[in-house]
């Protein structure tokens, strides 16, 4: 249920400044969407997993607020975001 370590290397590579950037907003937004996609696909075969279900509203509700500080912040680079990993649709 975790992102493996290749896979949060390459997420990062991919939106981070550099290969180590892990604090920057726009890296924090795409590790959270990947592990979003991956305790959704978890709830949909364990519908009763009302623990997990919490985490994954609290994972929600985290990218939410990182997503409307980066909005605040950097208009431009929210919507490049939003686009690449079609979170919603850009306004």
């Amino acid at each position: 249920m975790t992102i493996n370590l290749k896979n949060k290397a390459e997420i990062i590579e991919k939106f981070g400044k550099n290969a180590k950037d892990t604090g920057s907003v726009e890296t924090q937004i795409a590790l959270l969407t990947e592990k979003i996609a991956e305790l959704t696909e978890h709830l949909k075969t364990n519908a009763k997993d009302f623990q997990g279900r919490r985490g994954l509203l609290m994972m929600v509700g985290r990218r939410k607020r990182l997503l409307s500080y980066l909005k605040d912040r950097n208009l431009d680079d929210y919507r490049k975001i939003i686009k690449k990993l079609n979170i919603r649709e850009a306004k």
